[in-house]
């Protein structure tokens, strides 16, 4: 009896053995397994990369949180063709200024250009889209009321005629005035804002709404292959549509207008024009303007060859302007730099 029940018992831990054993393989595959890198995983958050790269907008970054440099740029004859830089601006303004002539505003952001210009002096109405972007102004020298708005508005300005180098420079350029060939270094620029100990953090969002895919253009929209922005006599701006690149290449009275480094012609994405009411500062001497650009009205939107036609409103001088659709929705851009043209009611536009 003892015998029998000895065997039982020995037969018993055999099977409790072989249980422990089997058990004991099993949690070696499985953790095995586990510690295997999942390849399917990998190639699917590869996939997901990918695809927030292509949705991704590149003009900007639209997380950044940097302020953008508003630079003053010279635009008369003798100075456009030393213009440099200006490709990179992910938003140029161009208004008119004395003697009919044009200047443009251009917008750098998270930009560490070395060489941009050539820069002129400042005008008050131009604050008002310095401001409405956050942005230090960058300027050489300005008009009395523009230095009598800066300080009044306590706009956060670098001027080339208190700061030389690094941060401003002249070109060894030969044949041309000396007001032609003034320039900045965004990389210095950074410097001398740490030393003024400016707002470095941006209090407003970006000014457009971005798309990284193509917006979808209204199929009734009109063509515009050919645009022609008279500002004066003397001052008209031109787009021809290269329907092969997407955008719009520039030129200035029928001239193409090229980068002086890269010897390349501008090419723009979008382009927002409207008009406004001008007329000359009294009793100034060289004949400033004044803007009548506080309001609203229309204008239009054009990209990839259509053009929409739009309204605008700006209610304050610090306030953003608000492009709209006619139906009253904020319009949205395609991802690309943009050119916003602010004409005189005395100008012209042709859209084709």
């Amino acid at each position: 009896m003892k015998k029998k029940l000895k065997k039982k018992n020995v037969i018993i831990l055999s099977i409790i053995a072989i249980i422990l054993i089997v058990s004991i393989i099993s949690s070696i595959i499985l953790l095995s397994k586990d510690n295997k890198p999942n390849n399917s995983k990998k190639e699917n958050n590869d996939l997901k990369e990918e695809i927030k790269e292509e949705e991704r907008v590149k003009i900007v970054d639209l997380n950044s949180t940097s302020r953008p440099y508003a630079v003053m740029i010279n635009n008369i004859g003798a100075a456009r063709p030393y213009h440099t830089g200006l490709q990179d601006a992910y938003l140029v303004y161009e208004i008119v200024v004395e003697g009919g002539i044009t200047r443009y505003l251009a917008l750098f952001k998270d930009k560490n250009n070395e060489v941009v210009g050539n820069i002129r002096s400042a005008r008050h109405y131009y604050l008002d889209y310095v401001m409405e972007n956050d942005a230090y102004y960058v300027h050489w020298g300005w008009s009395p009321q523009a230095q009598s708005d800066i300080s009044t508005l306590n706009i956060d300005n670098l001027n080339g005629l208190t700061y030389g180098s690094p941060y401003f420079f002249r070109q060894n350029i030969s044949g041309v005035n000396i007001e032609h060939k003034a320039f900045t270094n965004l990389k210095e620029l950074s410097n001398l804002v740490n030393k003024l100990g400016y707002r470095t953090k941006t209090n407003k969002d970006l000014l457009l709404n971005y798309s990284a895919t193509p917006i979808e253009i209204e199929d009734d929209a009109k063509e515009a292959n050919n645009i022609d922005i008279k500002y004066s006599n003397s001052s008209t701006t031109n787009y021809v549509y290269d329907s092969t690149n997407k955008n719009y290449k520039q030129f200035v009275n029928d001239k193409e207008h090229t980068d002086y480094a890269t010897k390349e012609q501008y090419a723009v994405k979008n382009i927002i024009i409207y008009q406004v009411g001008n007329s000359t500062i009294t009793n100034d001497d060289k004949g400033r303007q004044e803007l009548d650009n506080i309001g609203n009205g229309k204008g239009y939107f054009i990209t990839e060859g259509k053009q929409i036609p739009i309204t605008w409103e700006k209610k304050s001088r610090s306030s953003q302007t608000i492009y709209r659709y006619l139906d009253g929705k904020e319009i949205t851009v395609n991802d690309g730099n943009t050119w916003i043209h602010i004409v005189p009611k005395t100008g012209n536009i042709s859209i084709s």
